[in-house]
Order: structure tokens, then sequence, then C-alpha cells
């Protein structure tokens, strides 16, 4: 169906009509006159159909945007494309309200892009909302800002209502002349000014030549300021929104941490090494990894996961977390041993006392009973000191215990001294179970409980809201301890079945914990010996080889120790 404004069906109407067959000279040229008159007001409208069209995709393009430094490029862009403006610049006002920041600088003359995504700044002062405490009505943009008014000047150079003597500066360093400006606050939806848009020197389509800004194209730019002013405000509650999401993730992560204050920077570190990694995938040209790409929002994906790897460990007892000694549960029982030896001592002199007490009192003065007498007690007492100090060596988390040294704490743990009238073993059994750990400090039922945290960690997460492009974070952070040959926990996972985001983190946690220096049951492993430690895992089956290889062969460790250099003491 054709338009009922179509020139030419109007005009073929009129034209067939009989009375225009008839119709005198004068009638047709009307016609031809009425013809052009519609012809004009189908370009009229077809011109504000294409500028309300194009305002529409400007429109949809800013609300999809949600970067705020492109999105504030977008805003100028547009506004100039509009208007057909030479130049320029968005304010955007300060969190406390104090003044407007240059956000934004373009100039296509001068060939200028200041701010935004681009790598310079804007380098301008900010311009003051008020000055000695009233109002900063000298200045175009405060102006604007204060009183959401839009002002359209036809030229600065002779307008006396606001202080250009800036822009005039601006003109004679850089030979520059500024003109027509126009404008224009940015208001949010409560009606608050966020920002300030203001466009310079608008040219005529057709001659280039600088012009006043029409009143159409004002009311254009007024409509787009208001789409922008929306748009920023979207985005910068995603921005705050993903902020404070964020920090969240970071308070928790915190406070795992502190519930060692000896593992205070562990998931901070392996953060650091698991991103690195990352990066080097992204960076590879050539390889197995030439066709892994990860997006920027599965970098931060992988990145959040890592910040949450050890949020199990909330629920973790902090006398496993931070076992320092074997010995050690609520407190280290060390001296709690020591005292117990200690005391069969005592109660073993006591003993002979007793016995001797008794010997004088029947009469027997035989010297060399005596001497014997004194010679086995010493040797009894010096054979518990040996076993004390044996127990307290095996108590050091560094030791690293063969059969023979358990047989030997199994003989210890068998023996007992008399108190009061009962026998008291040396050892408890729970001492015997501790001190019995091969390597490092955790039994069998500790190591348990350590491992649950991966368990409670998917548990946790589980029950947070994640958006569709954090859909990942729980099976990452929660597959950690995974290993390739299926020996992990807490699900046994094997081969592709672990995401290559776990298996970055498996390697960055390893590696983190192998070269930490915060550790009080265990000496740091230096990077070299670190490097064979993973290469005897990679043997095994326990970690991806080709992550592996380019852990080891692309530089992160190098550029790891150069960021723990630089970091704070």
């Amino acid at each position: 169906m054709q338009s009922l404004l179509d020139p030419g069906t109007l005009l073929h109407t009129l034209l067939s009509q009989e009375s225009v067959g008839e119709g005198s000279e004068s009638d047709k040229r009307l016609l031809r006159l009425l013809g052009n008159l519609l012809s004009l007001i189908q370009e009229y409208s077809s011109h504000h159909i294409e500028r309300i069209n194009q305002l529409v995709r400007v429109g949809i393009s800013l609300s999809a945007e949600h970067d705020i430094d492109k999105l504030l490029e977008m805003i100028v862009e547009q506004a100039r494309l509009l208007t057909h403006a030479d130049a320029g610049t968005l304010y955007t006002v300060s969190e406390d309200a104090s003044r407007l920041d240059f956000a934004i600088i373009q100039n296509d003359t001068l060939g200028i892009r200041l701010g935004g995504t681009g790598p310079e700044p804007t380098g301008f002062p900010p311009v003051p909302l008020s000055r000695d405490g009233a109002p900063n009505h000298v200045n175009v943009s405060s102006h604007v800002a204060l009183t959401r008014q839009v002002i359209n000047i036809p030229d600065v150079y002779e307008t006396q209502d606001f202080d250009f003597s800036g822009p005039r500066r601006y003109d004679q360093a850089t030979g520059y002349r500024s003109q027509s400006m126009l404008v224009i606050p940015l208001a949010n939806h409560e009606e608050k000014v966020i920002g300030v848009l203001q466009l310079l020197n608008a040219k005529h389509p057709e001659t280039g030549r600088i012009v006043p800004f029409q009143e159409e194209h004002q009311d254009q730019a007024a409509s787009l300021a208001s789409q922008a002013a929306v748009a920023l405000t979207n985005a910068t509650l995603v921005c705050d929104l993903r902020t404070l999401f964020e920090s969240f993730i970071k308070s928790i992560a915190t406070a795992v941490d502190c519930k060692s204050p000896y593992t205070g920077g562990h998931i901070k570190r392996v953060v650091e090494l698991a991103m690195l990694l990352a990066d080097r995938i992204n960076r590879a040209e050539d390889g197995p990894f030439k066709d892994v790409h990860f997006t920027p929002k599965q970098m931060e994906e992988l990145r959040i996961a890592a910040w949450l790897h050890d949020v199990g460990k909330i629920t973790t007892p902090e006398h496993v977390v931070d076992k320092r000694t074997r010995l050690e549960t609520v407190f280290d029982r060390s001296e709690l041993v020591e005292a117990r030896f200690q005391l069969a001592k005592r109660c073993l002199e006591a003993q002979e006392l007793r016995r001797r007490t008794d010997l004088y009192e029947a009469g027997v003065h035989d010297a060399r009973m005596h001497a014997e007498l004194e010679e086995t007690l010493r040797e009894k007492l010096s054979r518990l000191s040996e076993d004390m100090a044996f127990v307290l060596g095996c108590n050091d988390p560094g030791a690293c215990l063969d059969d023979a040294a358990l047989a030997r704490l199994k003989a210890i743990a068998a023996g007992t001294f008399s108190l009061d009238g009962r026998e008291v073993p040396l050892l408890t059994e729970n001492e015997l179970e501790n001190l019995c750990v091969r390597r490092g400090t955790l039994t069998v039922p500790e190591r348990r409980v350590i491992e649950r945290h991966a368990v409670m960690t998917r548990l946790i997460l589980d029950e947070i809201a994640f958006p569709a492009d954090l859909a990942g974070v729980p099976s990452y952070a929660a597959s950690h301890h995974e290993r390739l040959n299926g020996t992990g926990y807490p699900r046994g996972l094997s081969g592709e079945a672990i995401p290559l985001q776990a298996r970055i983190l498996a390697i960055a946690d390893i590696f983190e914990a192998l070269t930490a220096r915060d550790r009080p049951y265990k000496k740091p492993t230096s990077a070299e010996d670190a490097v064979k430690i993973l290469g005897r895992l990679n043997s095994d089956g326990h970690i991806d080889p080709l992550l592996h290889d380019l852990f080891i062969g692309s530089g992160v460790i190098e550029e790891y120790a150069a960021l723990l250099a630089q970091a704070p003491a």
C-alpha cells in the first residue's frame, strides 16, 4: 500500500479526475505546485523519520554497551554525528557532586581523542560546581549542571554570559577557533544531573562551514542525552554491582585466609598464578593451545573461581587448617608430653628413694647394692630423656619417619610409669596416632576433614545465584583437587571430565603451596625443587601434562617471582 503522502499517487489521482481535463492552465500549474509541495513534505518526513530511526539505533547501541569508557566515547561520537559537530566534550559529575570531571574530549580538526578507552587521559583540571561557597554559574558547563538548562550559543566569542577565557587560551595555543556551542545536561531517572555534554562547532553538511546548532539538532541531541543518561546510569549500576560482588568475594577469601595467620596470602597468590597461566594460553600462537582462547568473561569467571577455590575452608576447624606440629590439636601437646616424661622421671626417682629408705630401715647398708641401684636409676632416667627427645623430634613437621622410627614410637607408647598406684602410659593412643604421621602433620581423619573443604566449596557456591557468564565458577573452584589419573578428590574425576579451568587452578594451587614462605609446618621449597616436584606429579598423571609444559616453559614462574618481589612484606 502506497503512502498517502506519495505525491505521484496524489497527482495521478487529481489529474485523472474529469475536472482536470477541462480545467484551465492555472489549475494545472496549481496541481504542479501541489505536487512539488508534497514532494518537499515527503522529503522532510523521510529526513525526520531517518533521524528518528538513527536515534533509535543509537539508543539500542547505548543500552547494549556496558563498558563505561566505551559508552562515554559512544555518547560523544553519536551526539557529534547527529549535530555535525566538529568537537565534543563529556563531563561527569564527581561522586561527591563537587565538580565536573573531564571524561572525553574529541576534536576532528585537531585530531584529538582523549579519555575513555584511549591511552591518554584528558589532562584538564575539573570544573568546580561551586566557588567560595556559592554555585558556579561562571562556567557554562557548571551552569548547565546546576540549572539543567540547554545552552545554545552561536559564537562563544560574542557572548558575555559565561567565562570563555579557557577556550580562548586553548584556541590561542592550538590555532583552533571555537565558535558555535551546544551544552546539554545528562539527567538520570531521578532527575539528577550525572554529566554534561558539550558540542562545539556545528558544520554545514554540504559546505563544511561552521554554523550555529540548529534547533532540530538541539532537540535531537537533548533526546540522545536523555537516552545516554539512562544508559550511563544502567552501566554504572552494573559496574557497581559487579564491584560489590567482587568485593564480597574478596572479603570471603580474606576471611578464609584469616582462619590461619600462616596462609594469609595463599588465595591471592593462587589467583595471580592462575591468571598468568591463562594469559599464556591466550597468547599461544602455536602448540596445543593455539586454538584455545578465553574470552574476557571467561577470564573473569576463572579469576572469581580462583578467589573462591578455598571458600569451603570456612567450615574447617582452625586447629586442622593451622596444624603446625603433629601433636597439635586445639593446642600443641608437646609441652604436655614433655611434662609427662618429666613426671615419669620424678616418679621413678621417688620410687627409688622409697626403696633405699626401706633398705636402710631394714638395716641393709651394702654400698655396692646402693651403687648398683643408683646406676640403674641413672640408666632409666637417661633412657626416659632419650625417649622424650626422640618423641619431641618426631613432633617436628619436617621430620620424615621411616618404619624404624614408627616402631620405636610404638615401643615408647607401650611404656608406663606408676602414679598414685596406677599405671600411666607415656603416650596416649591419640598422641601416638598423631606422632606416627610419616610426612606433614595431618592424620588420616584430619586429612579427610581438610579434603571435605572441596565438597563444602561446591555446596556453598551452589547456593549463590551466579549469572550465566559465571555459571562455571562452582565447578572450577570445587574441582581444583581433582587429578587426571582419578586419584583426586572430592569426586575422583579423571581426564577430560576435569574442566581446563580447574586443571589451571590445580597447578597454581600446588606451586603456591610448595613455594609459600608462610607455612609453619614446612620450609619453603625453592622454585627449582618445586619444578622437580611438579615434574614427578606430571609423570605420575596427577596434573595436565600440556599445562605443565606451558607453565614451566612460558615464563610464568619468572613473572610470578617478580610479582612476589614487588609485593609488600
